[in-house]
């Protein structure tokens, strides 16, 4: 075996025995980008939002609320001329989607989700955007953007029992003389009030995101006929 050959085996080894331990971290990390999502950015609430008109503002705030929430009441924003008015919007309460209805978006995916599926939750949201002036603080001198905020309230049910629980809030008696029931008992859970929960922010996050690329998002080419 020439001095040359052994050389190149020599280098070969050593480089090998070098290249073992990085290889193996290099899978590793590999494994855990497959096994792992990529964590979602988070996104400040309120959320400052670029110049653009204001009715294509409104659009996409109101196109996306409707996409989790069903609106009940709306003030569009004004950002026109002489006239600045902040956009607010209201929604009715919805109950809480579960783990067998994955196509609605009111409950985001892991806790949330599993909550809603095992307890009775509702949700319910209001959206304010507030168009902020120029620098030279004057009303026609147009805006710098908008700021909008997303609330999500949470509730849980209260209840005076669970839903199948052995004891009853009402009883027949067998006593005394025979008397005609009208109505028949209910044996159902009845619902004593709703408790705050406070504030769903996986959710606000998750429609802050949708109205952030919706206004962000550049116009697609169009197609050549």
């Amino acid at each position: 075996m020439t001095v040359s050959l052994r050389r190149f085996l020599a280098f070969a080894a050593l480089a090998s025995v070098f290249s073992f331990p990085l290889g193996f971290v290099g899978c590793k990390q590999l494994i855990y980008r497959i096994n792992n999502d990529v964590p979602e950015t988070f996104v400040p609430n309120p959320l400052e939002l670029p110049p653009a008109e204001d009715d294509f503002v409104w659009m996409q705030v109101i196109d996306t609320v409707d996409d989790y929430f069903r609106i009940v009441r709306e003030q569009p924003v004004q950002n026109s001329g002489d006239m600045i008015l902040d956009g607010y919007l209201e929604t009715s309460y919805r109950m809480g989607a579960s783990i067998m209805e994955p196509w609605r978006k009111d409950s985001t995916s892991g806790f949330e989700r599993l909550q809603s599926t095992l307890q009775s939750i509702r949700r319910r949201a209001t959206v304010t955007v507030r168009p902020q002036p120029a620098m030279d603080g004057l009303i026609g001198g147009g805006t710098t953007g908008y700021v909008i905020e997303v609330v999500v309230q949470k509730d849980l049910e209260d209840t005076d029992r669970t839903q199948y629980a052995t004891e009853t809030t009402g009883s027949l008696r067998h006593d005394g003389t025979v008397v005609r029931q009208e109505d028949a008992l209910d044996g159902s859970p009845q619902t004593l009030g709703w408790i705050p929960l406070g504030r769903d922010t996986s959710l606000e996050q998750a429609i802050l995101r949708d109205i952030f690329e919706r206004i962000t998002k550049p116009d697609s080419k169009r197609l050549l006929h």
